[in-house]
């Protein structure tokens, strides 16, 4: 059956790899970029590339929050329902620190923006069959300070970009208790991949974007992953793995989300 999906942070690295096999097997692909020079190119390269005209886009920057509920309100308004809502963009290094908001860069985009867009989006979810969540997170994760998440705290990039990726797995654990009726998965794509991300990071990788790529396009249609939510797919093992213990402490992601939602709303 042929699925609707949408992947944020799809112009480079894993998500466009990840959209392009997904066009490849004629999906209904949404892709999302902040740049809508650099999107409308994709948009054209995958519509040729996979001989698929049924793929569309969205742009909005993540660092603004407000540009994020812009385009999830757009979304709602194209989109008649979500069978995959991909939650992969993501930044570590960037030459801006905060947000026009006060949040740390890695806080809004890798954890707010996740958390503001999948909420929107859960009545287009809901109209779909089985429904998946992916929040791609890291093998680097981090106890969250609650002064940092709220932008009372500076943080260098590398333990902002650990707490945020811890945030998401542990608003993920929360999704999946509270919408059973959808599979939300949080994923480490795999360590030091080869992508701009890790380049800029880094300057060396490990492993080529396409071992990234190919678990999220699995963990969007593959069967075997239907009943797999609340879990943790750890890609550098290539099989589901232990949560961190934050993300199984009940209290302390009850904490996290009251707190997002005063930050929020």
């Amino acid at each position: 059956m042929k699925k609707t999906v949408l992947l944020t942070g799809s112009t480079d690295g894993i998500g466009k790899l990840a959209a392009i096999k997904l066009a490849k097997d004629g999906h209904k692909v949404y892709l999302h970029g902040r740049n809508a020079e650099k999107l409308k190119a994709v948009l054209s390269e995958v519509k040729s590339q996979c001989g698929n005209e049924n793929i569309g886009s969205f742009t909005a920057d993540f660092s603004d929050l407000n540009a994020v509920k812009k385009m999830a309100e757009q979304v709602k308004r194209e989109v008649r329902k979500l069978d995959v809502l991909t939650n992969n963009a993501g930044v570590f290094e960037s030459p801006v620190a905060e947000t026009d908001d006060g949040f740390d860069i890695r806080f809004a985009v890798n954890y707010f923006t996740p958390y503001l867009l999948t909420n929107a989006l859960l009545p287009l979810l809901k109209k779909g069959k089985g429904s998946r969540i992916l929040n791609v997170s890291s093998a680097a994760q981090a106890p969250v300070s609650l002064e940092a998440l709220k932008g009372d705290k500076r943080l260098s990039a590398r333990s902002a970009y650990a707490q945020s990726k811890l945030a998401l797995a542990m608003w993920n654990t929360h999704l999946a208790e509270t919408e059973p009726q959808l599979t939300a998965i949080v994923v480490n794509p795999g360590s030091l991949l080869n992508t701009k991300m890790v380049e800029e990071a880094f300057g060396y990788h490990q492993s080529p974007a396409e071992k990234g790529g190919d678990i999220l396009y699995e963990l969007a249609v593959d069967e075997r992953y239907k009943g797999a939510s609340g879990q943790y797919f750890d890609n550098d093992d290539g099989a589901f793995g232990k949560l961190h213990s934050a993300a199984r402490d009940r209290e302390a992601i009850a904490t996290l989300i009251r707190h997002t939602e005063a930050l929020l709303t």
